[in-house]
């Protein structure tokens, strides 16, 4: 029995095709109905659900344990950073050891470390702030995501205050 050529492209050509068409429908029956397989997928299903809520918790870290600083009988100094980001510095001048930080509406304490170069530095290690400060200007960072939150951090200009003009007064006849 003599196969020619045509005859065998033509069956290869039917399997092929025909395995195509089955094979999808079988590899999802498969994933349904063996179960190592469905254990794999919850397991995925669940690691990204973890992952998801810790950079949610990463995102917006909430210490209500912590208590704000009392910033009554300190030096406030108002700082204008980068792409319109506000920073105020509290300072004690009886504690030169601490400062509090108002950054996006919250008042954070952040404790002196030392340095070599004469830049102050502060740092909450809770919150994973750190305030370096030299006299040109500030640089707040996150140490917890590695990652600048507000640089150029220059103290707010004064506005001048401008007193209107007395009217003149008007002569009385």
């Amino acid at each position: 029995m003599a196969i020619n050529l045509k005859q065998l492209l033509a069956a290869c050509a039917v399997a092929l095709a025909a395995a195509g068409l089955c094979a999808p429908a079988a590899a999802e029956d498969i994933h349904k109905t063996h179960p190592k397989a469905t254990e794999v997928l919850k397991a995925k299903a669940k690691a990204k659900h973890k992952k998801a809520k810790k950079e949610e918790a990463e995102a917006s870290p909430v210490a209500d344990d912590e208590p704000e600083p009392d910033i009554t009988d300190t030096a406030v100094t108002d700082y204008s950073c980068e792409l319109n980001n506000k920073v105020v510095i509290y300072t004690n001048e009886k504690d030169d050891g601490h400062i509090a930080l108002r950054w996006k509406n919250r008042l954070h304490r952040l404790d002196r470390v030392g340095t070599t170069t004469g830049a102050q530095r502060f740092e909450n290690t809770k919150f994973g702030l750190i305030w370096i400060g030299i006299p040109a200007k500030g640089i707040l960072l996150d140490s917890k995501l590695n990652r600048q939150l507000a640089n150029e951090c220059k103290p707010a200009e004064p506005k001048p205050i401008v007193a209107a003009a007395p009217a003149p007064a008007e002569k009385k006849s």
